[in-house]
């Protein structure tokens, strides 16, 4: 399967959006904030090219290299371009982010030997916070705010209110499947709101194109669904795989990766269970599931 190329969208002079079709298994969303002296990219690329690419579109626009980089999380396709920037580029995440990049090292590797990701050096955080702070980017300030556990324990938002802009990272797929395997489903539920609150009017998903709050709506509709399936086949001793073939997704079938719905159920059991929200979780038997639902075979990482 060959991907679209990539492309910019200049959201305001100073603001853009770097849109990776079809936003699939890795391929992610970045951006980046300039005031024409500095210069805050959101988010890095899973393989070498990509990231090259990336920095190409950067100039292009006419704005420095990257001074700060900001991750949204530790999923490789958001920070395996890391080293790409540093040092020049002081690397900014929540401190959970940087603990579980550290941790997860050449995590997309595990998942997919056979890709060509290039020349990656794993490259954590510089820098760390654990609520909220904020990047002056120059004369535009980049408020970096972490919405609770989420799609991982360490996400990260960047908010832009001088242009009502959001970067939600991987709390919005748009037109794809949310996953919630490494975070908490209610969690993210609770950060939706968290972002409604902030008033945006341009939402900068990590994946799929650039659309507006309505995304929110969309999100929440899929994850409490999740939540009911879980609820009702938990109660009558089902296997997340076993519900996971039962159920109809009605609306949500059409979505993209809609195989994420079981590594989904599997965290909406964990919680029933009560196990804590981000508490680790058998990955490798979420994945096998996964496989199991797009008919005994990995899925195939996009990128």
């Amino acid at each position: 399967m060959t991907a679209a190329e990539p492309y910019t969208v200049e959201l305001a002079d100073d603001v853009h959006a770097y849109v990776q079709p079809d936003g699939g298994w890795c391929l992610n969303n970045a951006g980046f904030v300039s005031d024409g002296t500095t210069t805050l990219l959101v988010d890095t690329a899973a393989t070498e090219q990509r990231t090259r690419a990336l920095g190409e579109a950067i100039a292009a626009a006419g704005v420095p290299a990257p001074r700060f980089v900001v991750n949204t999380h530790h999923h490789g396709d958001h920070t395996y371009g890391n080293s790409h920037f540093a040092p020049a580029a002081t690397i900014v995440s929540h401190a959970e982010c940087r603990r579980e990049t550290l941790a997860n090292g050449r995590q997309l590797h595990l998942l997919w030997p056979e890709n060509d990701f290039g020349d990656i050096r794993i490259q954590a955080a510089d820098l760390t916070y654990t609520g909220h702070t904020t990047v002056h980017v120059g004369a535009v300030d980049a408020e970096v705010i972490h919405p609770g556990v989420a799609h991982t324990v360490g996400d990260s938002v960047v908010w832009l209110p001088h242009r009502r802009v959001l970067f939600t990272g991987d709390l919005v797929f748009e037109g794809g499947t949310p996953f919630v395997l490494m975070g908490s489903l209610s969690g993210s539920l609770r950060a939706l709101d968290v972002l409604r609150q902030l008033g945006a009017e341009t939402v900068v998903p990590g994946h799929g194109p650039v659309t507006d709050p309505s995304a929110f709506d969309r999100t929440e509709r899929y994850l409490r669904f999740v939540a009911d399936i879980a609820h009702k086949s938990h109660a009558a001793g089902r296997t997340p795989l076993e519900a996971a073939r039962e159920t109809d997704l009605g609306e949500f079938a059409a979505l993209p990766e809609s195989e994420r719905f079981v590594a989904n159920l599997h965290r909406a059991y964990a919680e029933l269970d009560g196990a804590p929200e981000g508490a680790p979780l058998d990955v490798a038997a979420a994945v096998r599931d996964i496989a199991a639902m797009n008919g005994g075979r990995m899925v195939a990482c996009h990128a």
